[in-house]
């Protein structure tokens, strides 16, 4: 089965905190971050996180964050909190303004390398086209790894991620 998206809609969200571990592609291998996550769920890295306030936007999930900079694409881990959280230490955060997002729920197998990459964004970038939603460019977008959609395979062993792009009001 090829990747789909099952649904779209957008989301809004406050002035917040992104607080995690910022990634540059010096980090990633072969262009994945895989492999920080599985460090994150070793080290325990999100245990200090979860006590902090959470945005809604977080929900039951954790998160990644990605936006360009100067060329070069940041890859954040970790959670949107409120405006005025402060970061635990060891931590990094960036502020981000209000925004509205594009949420696309994309189903496939999290195996094969379908739900993420350039093919999977530009078939996230066809359907916010056909709903007439515009993107911001080299603003961010997120990936929200929701409990139970992501965390809970369907018959077939295909998963849901919710996948955010930041759009113009």
């Amino acid at each position: 089965m090829a990747l789909e998206i099952i649904n779209a809609y957008v989301e809004t969200c406050p002035a917040c905190r992104f607080i995690g571990k910022r990634y540059t592609p010096a980090d990633s291998a072969n262009g994945s971050y895989g492999h920080k996550w599985g460090e994150w769920w070793s080290k325990g890295w999100f245990e200090p996180l979860d006590k902090l306030p959470h945005m809604p936007i977080v929900g039951d999930s954790t998160m990644a964050a990605m936006r360009v900079v100067k060329g070069e694409l940041e890859y954040w881990i970790g959670f949107f909190c409120p405006a005025d959280t402060e970061e635990p230490g060891g931590y990094e955060a960036v502020d981000i303004g209000p925004r509205r997002y594009a949420v696309l729920w994309k189903k496939g197998d999290e195996h094969n390398g379908e739900l993420y990459g350039l093919e999977s964004h530009q078939l996230a970038l066809d359907v916010l086209k056909e709903n007439g939603w515009v993107r911001r460019e080299d603003d961010w977008c997120f990936e929200r790894y929701n409990c139970p959609r992501f965390t809970s395979p369907d018959e077939n062993g295909r998963v849901i991620l919710d996948y955010g792009i930041s759009v113009e009001a």
